[in-house]
């Protein structure tokens, strides 16, 4: 079953553009959809510091002709802020995507009509709901493999120690891990690092 969408409506938007005029048309695209842009910045520093400040659920860098400051700011914003953040380019340009989708881009899109960028914050929002959950996955497997490497490392040492079959260390493990009602994991950890004597 697929998990419901993060909200689409009332966001608190970072505009990142070269141009101040631009930010402040952008801005006026942005409001008319509900959300709300909580800072604009031009530069690498003034983005990191309002990222810092303003915390915003999604970030929009515009591209206009400095296509290099544009990735910078992309680059920056990636780095630091926690939602998605979206490319909106005056005109279609594969090689500038590519390169901004590397840098961290999740969606983009042209600013040509309220829709269009609500578009592309749908799709950058769930695209970057995707990527947590699978992040979340992936520490989960992370952490699972790290427990099961502690639990062999243990079971070797009770093997070795006492001359017991793969098995039998095992439940040596275990029967001390319910006794003591603890988990198996920090029995285990106990058993690596010579704390404990099973």
């Amino acid at each position: 079953m697929d998990e419901p969408a993060a909200s689409t409506t009332g966001l608190r938007v970072l505009a990142a553009d070269e141009d101040h005029e631009a930010l402040q048309r952008f801005g006026v695209l942005v409001e008319s959809l509900g959300h709300e842009v909580i800072a604009t910045a031009v530069d690498l520093a003034e983005t990191t510091e309002v990222i810092a400040r303003e915390d915003p659920d999604l970030s929009v860098v515009v591209v206009h002709e400095d296509d290099e400051h544009a990735l910078a700011l992309i680059e920056e914003v990636g780095a630091f802020a926690r939602g998605p953040v979206i490319a909106m380019l005056e005109e279609e340009d594969a090689v500038f995507v590519a390169r901004a989708a590397d840098r961290g881009i999740a969606a983009w899109g042209r600013p040509t009509s309220a829709e269009a960028l609500q578009s592309a914050i749908e799709v950058a929002l769930r695209r970057h709901a995707e990527l947590e959950r699978l992040s979340g996955e992936v520490a989960q497997l992370q952490s699972a493999l790290e427990r099961r490497a502690v639990i062999e490392r243990a079971k070797g040492i009770l093997m070795e120690r006492h001359g017991l079959a793969e098995r039998d260390a095992f439940e040596r493990i275990r029967s001390h891990a319910r006794s003591g009602s603890i988990r198996v994991v920090d029995v285990a950890q106990r058993v690596a690092e010579r704390e404990l004597e099973l």
